[in-house]
């Protein structure tokens, strides 16, 4: 197996293909959108992340990775296309998944390994890409090894998580998986398990969802501890001091390509037995609403007031901005205020974004959704200057509150008042 064409040069498939090409692997790199092949191909990346140009340009100079529109022939196929939710159905949309495996059934032959990493609803390996291939005339398990094997890594570390965690490889029979071991192993310094395809599948989705439980968990504790007037914050850290508990920061709300995303592709296969995962998904969408109440209570008496926003990525310290909670807050802010936006990591946004300046000149309200770095470099005397009122609603407990307070602003902080 010396040839690999991947599927998709998003946040997955393009690291993925380049640490394939600096390992020795002649790779065709694939995207159907035609200005972004344009643009890696010339080694414009787009996606902020540390390490990555560098690999994009190594595996380019090297001439290891050629990117193209379309896939052709190869020893592996790998698939890492994006699943979204079908908006209004909370399913999964597996029209990119499909697609991308219809593309490359013209190009197989016997012996080919084909590897699924984007994140799906259990049984899809089986039930949805095995039928597609065997469009061939190539059956799965006599001619073709298949396998899952779902990416784990956190944005703003990829390239080093795709290197060091460890893989599930889950293969549709015990050769698949062997075979698609071998090939991670060219690259992965972490343990590397082998399953089924269905338990990889399900693991995958398992583990963001544990993560989203919890995050539920923390929220409804942040608003009873509004409701009782205790600082959530402080009993959380104390909670953790226990060996064996190790609760959730609460925030407004849960977004990116994962956690926000995964637990309804359990839900859909089991709707009646997901009852604690839907209750949490929906305790965990409901948060850009609470935080909206926070902030009209802070404004109160305020004529014609203007809401400042900070950071509307998904995270800290990164661009991504995919399924961020902060697009439902502005939704509901605009609906009845005048607002601005300010992200350092942002570029391109739904919502026009101005400098930090501009953002909060004449000001009533600066509301921080996200934790960036940058937040805590900011001089607040020079903030104070030009806000026309001084009103600080922080959701991720970041900020330096006593400095903000010394400054002449109310801090109100999610989780700790029970005024709002």
């Amino acid at each position: 197996m010396t040839k690999i064409c991947v599927l998709g040069l998003g946040y997955i498939g393009l690291p993925t293909a380049c640490m394939f090409a600096t390992h020795g692997y002649d790779v065709i790199g694939v995207d159907i959108d035609q200005n972004v092949a344009e643009s890696l191909d010339k080694g414009d990346v787009k996606i902020k992340e540390p390490e990555l140009k560098a690999l994009v340009q190594e595996s380019l100079k090297s001439k290891k990775l050629i990117v193209k529109t379309k896939p052709g022939e190869a020893d592996v196929f790998i698939i890492c296309v994006p699943t979204p939710l079908n908006k209004g159905t909370d399913k999964a949309d597996l029209s990119y998944v499909v697609n991308a495996t219809e593309s490359i059934v013209r190009y197989l032959k016997k012996g080919n390994l084909i590897i699924l990493e984007s994140t799906v609803p259990p049984r899809t390996t089986e039930d949805v890409l095995i039928p597609i291939l065997e469009k061939s005339n190539l059956k799965a398990r006599d001619d073709l090894y298949m396998a899952h094997c779902p990416e784990r890594v956190l944005p703003g570390r990829i390239v080093k998580e795709l290197i060091e965690n460890d893989r599930i490889v889950g293969g549709i029979d015990r050769e698949s998986a062997e075979r698609a071991k071998e090939l991670y192993k060219s690259f992965v310094k972490g343990d590397i398990y082998i399953t089924d395809a269905r338990t990889a599948e399900m693991v995958k989705l398992m583990e963001n969802t544990y993560r989203d439980v919890n995050i539920a968990l923390a929220n409804e504790f942040a608003k009873i501890s509004e409701k009782l007037g205790i600082d959530v914050w402080k009993a959380v850290k104390l909670a953790n001091k226990h060996p064996r508990v190790e609760i959730h920061a609460p925030g407004p709300g849960v977004g990116g390509h994962c956690i926000s995303v995964d637990p309804w592709f359990i839900v859909e296969r089991a709707p009646e037995e997901a009852k604690l995962i839907t209750m949490s998904r929906n305790i965990n969408d409901s948060m850009p609403d609470h935080v909206f109440k926070i902030v009209e209570n802070q404004i109160k008496g305020i004529r014609d007031p203007m809401i400042t926003v900070f950071g509307v990525s998904y995270k800290k310290n990164v661009n991504d901005v995919r399924e961020t909670p902060a697009l439902r807050f502005i939704e509901l802010v605009k609906e009845k205020y005048k607002f601005k936006i300010y992200d350092p990591h942002v570029k391109n946004f739904r919502y026009e974004l101005t400098n930090l300046e501009d953002s909060v000149e004449n000001s009533d309200c600066i509301v921080v959704l996200v934790d960036h770095d940058d937040f805590n470099l900011l001089d607040v005397e020079k903030i104070s200057r030009v806000m026309r009122t001084k009103i600080l609603v922080d959701t991720k407990n970041c900020l330096d509150h006593e400095k903000w307070g010394s400054s002449g602003f109310k801090v109100r902080i999610l989780g700790v008042s029970k005024n709002g």
